[in-house]
């Protein structure tokens, strides 16, 4: 390996002071390719085995709100845990602002499939009894079928 530089012939006898740039540069960029796959699969918290179903996607609403129900009946409002009781709470709230002219929100509710019906009957209950009337179901699409 030489340990040469770019000077003319007649200055061999002293050393480069250069730093090369290029294998910093080379791990930088991987590192950055790194954090670039990485990052997307950061955003999901909330595990959810969302049953399969075939149906039209609704369309996006002004206000939206994302309650997901886990399968041990945790529920989160718009990726926050929240108990039972802040959920009536805010239903109410926003069943309040519907009646005084603001656009009634809609609730897109992602239940785990292993989640009990008595956890999704008590959302659906409270929402009804706050005004709420537009629930829909999040699901994902049936895998298409190998033969």
């Amino acid at each position: 390996m030489a340990f040469g530089g770019l000077e003319p012939k007649g200055d061999r006898g002293s050393p480069m002071a250069d730093i090369n740039m290029t294998p910093l540069i080379d791990v930088m960029l991987v590192l950055l390719v790194i954090f670039i796959v990485t990052a997307p699969l950061l955003t999901h918290a909330i595990k959810l085995d969302l049953p399969r179903a075939e149906s039209q996607s609704a369309p996006p609403t002004p206000h939206t709100i994302e309650l997901s129900v886990d399968a041990a009946g945790k529920l989160f409002w718009d990726g926050q845990p929240i108990d039972l009781a802040q959920m009536r709470a805010r239903f109410a709230a926003a069943g309040r602002a519907a009646q005084d002219g603001a656009a009634a929100p809609e609730i897109h509710l992602r239940a785990d499939q292993a989640t009990r019906y008595q956890t999704i009957a008590e959302v659906m209950s409270a929402a009804q009894q706050a005004g709420l009337s537009r629930i829909g179901f999040v699901m994902q699409p049936p895998q298409p079928r190998v033969r």
